[in-house]
């Protein structure tokens, strides 16, 4: 299965919105870019399209929204608690960076996400 990808309008919108902290780290993902921080990931683009992770209240208070969706990279296959944003809200980056920014400070709140050691491959 292929993944759309971003155009480098998309991306350099994506970055524009983007908290500047120097804690975030921003990484290529399945040909697209995500947000972490602390491990944990809290904003994402795919293909045109910006997501974010947000607390359960949070996410049913956006999802009223016209426009938002829960965020499924498969069909039928909608992501726990990742909301994606309305594509009219480029219009708006204010508000698309309010958002984020409340998705920054949950996933602050969580436990660091330390990476898996991978284990060393039989001889």
């Amino acid at each position: 299965m292929s993944f759309p990808r971003p155009s480098q309008d998309a991306k350099a919108f994506f970055s524009f919105v983007m908290p500047d902290d120097p804690y975030i780290q921003v990484r290529p993902m399945f040909g697209n870019l995500a947000g972490f921080i602390n491990g944990n990931m809290f904003v994402g683009l795919f293909g045109e399209q910006i997501f974010i992770r947000l607390p359960e209240q949070e996410r049913r208070e956006l999802l009223t929204i016209e426009g938002t969706s829960e965020f499924a990279p498969m069909p039928s296959r909608p992501m726990k608690e990742y909301v994606a944003l309305p594509e009219s809200w480029n219009q708006e980056p204010d508000q698309i960076r309010t958002w984020i920014q409340r998705s920054l400070a949950w996933a602050e709140s969580l436990p660091e996400k330390v990476p898996a050691k991978k284990k060393p491959k039989k001889a």
